[in-house]
């Protein structure tokens, strides 16, 4: 039987960067999952490092847009219709949770993780042969419409009131930040402190820095079961064999309500399947991300490619890929975006990914109260690359029993529990 000091299960942004600072720490480390690294939600995401995105997923308003949408197969946000108790538990849940004052908490500790997440990323970025094009030229925002103009000012003095930097654009200031482009919109923001980066390249290149350093990294290596005695898991049933472990940390997206319910834990975690459109990157391309606000579509310069997507579809762990849904997010572009003929790119992927949501928008980071030696960090929506470092190193400081840089309160992995 293989033995290990801590076990992480999930390859991902956040089993990677959590991997990497537990050895940093000196642990011992062994990183499995049940396909390959990086495989997931990690894969084919946005790639944004957003302080601009620290209002929860569940906010104010959120749904009254939702209901108008849910029944729209090709609408920025869309449920599948079926009769799921847990999914009907969780919509009642994030109906609760979607209030002013919850926000309001919210907003400051998304803000704190995801500027701290920037400076990890830089020294990350500084790794030797760990290389994911990382950028520092913050997210624009188009908005083609006044109405959309006008929920960007609202934003605008949302977030600035938190001490985000973020500077209104004409259009001539947008036709400045992306040369070369033909616009249609009647203004912006640049929301400066954000980032970007290719996803995929960074968790496989830190993966393999890992590795090159003594993480014993697995892939195709599923847990099916634990072991737990006297309340603490003593080894976890893998494809490839047991493990006894001192410590386990749960990183497994989506999937980990379901290897939660192995341990005998309950994570309201709903799985959110998105879109991405790779395609070559055309020339002359800015080096600069931006969002196509109304339309609820980004598109992020990725090296030698450029990535289109968005949506939000709780459809269950279904990795279909609805061409629909596709079509609407390529057909937002040219709204934006006139002269730009998505058609005359060669297409380099076109894929999906299911996106872990909790019920309040804010991920499970802690100790399990009935399982000490188990740890959870997952849940983070549509930000689990942006939050990836900043989580790994809170994983460290909670398993080594440190006070933590961020106070966690709000993550509490049993706050759901009836």
């Amino acid at each position: 039987m293989d033995k290990t000091d801590v076990l992480i299960i999930g390859g991902g942004a956040v089993g990677v960067c959590a991997a990497y600072y537990l050895r940093e720490a000196g642990y011992r480390v062994m990183l499995v999952d049940r396909g390959e690294i990086g495989s997931g939600a990690s894969h084919g995401n946005m790639g944004l490092v957003v302080p601009s995105h620290s209002v929860p997923l569940a906010a104010p308003g959120v749904v009254t847009q939702g209901l108008k949408w849910m029944f729209r197969p090709d609408s920025p946000f869309y449920i599948k219709p079926r009769l799921d108790p847990a999914l009907i538990r969780w919509l009642w849940a994030f109906w609760k949770a979607s209030k002013e004052d919850r926000m309001r908490r919210a907003i400051p500790l998304i803000r704190d993780l995801s500027l701290q997440s920037l400076t990890l990323f830089s020294r990350l970025d500084e790794l030797e042969g760990v290389e994911f094009d990382y950028h520092r030229r913050g997210v624009l925002a188009l908005y083609r419409t006044p109405e959309g103009m006008e929920e960007g000012e609202e934003e605008l003095r949302l977030l600035s009131s938190y001490g985000l930097e973020i500077d209104e654009l004409t259009p001539d200031g947008l036709a400045d930040a992306l040369p070369g482009l033909e616009l249609n919109a009647q203004g912006g923001l640049h929301f400066r402190q954000d980032a970007h980066l290719t996803p995929g390249k960074f968790v496989r290149s830190l993966a393999a820095y890992l590795e090159r350093h003594g993480v014993d990294v697995r892939t195709g290596t599923e847990v099916t079961g634990f072991t737990k005695e006297k309340g603490r898991i003593t080894i976890a049933h893998t494809t490839r064999g047991d493990v006894a472990a001192g410590e386990v940390v749960l990183t497994a997206g989506s999937w980990s309500a379901a290897l939660g319910r192995l341990a005998g834990v309950s994570l309201p975690i709903q799985p959110a399947k998105g879109y991405s459109v790779t395609i070559r990157r055309p020339a002359a391309w800015p080096e600069q991300p931006f969002m196509l606000s109304e339309s609820r579509v980004a598109v992020t310069p990725m090296g030698d490619t450029l990535r289109i997507g968005g949506t939000l579809e709780l459809a269950g762990m279904d990795r279909s890929i609805n061409r629909r849904r596709v079509a609407a997010i390529l057909d937002a572009v040219p709204r934006y975006l006139p002269s730009f003929d998505i058609g005359a790119h060669e297409i380099v992927e076109t894929w999906c990914g299911l996106r872990p949501c909790t019920p309040d928008g804010l991920p499970f980071l802690g100790r399990v109260p009935v399982i000490p030696n188990l740890i959870v960090a997952a849940g983070h929506a549509m930000i689990g690359v942006s939050l990836g470092p900043v989580t790994g190193k809170l994983v460290r400081q909670i398993l080594a029993g440190e006070r933590t840089d961020i106070k966690l309160d709000l993550l509490a992995v049993d706050r759901f529990a009836a």
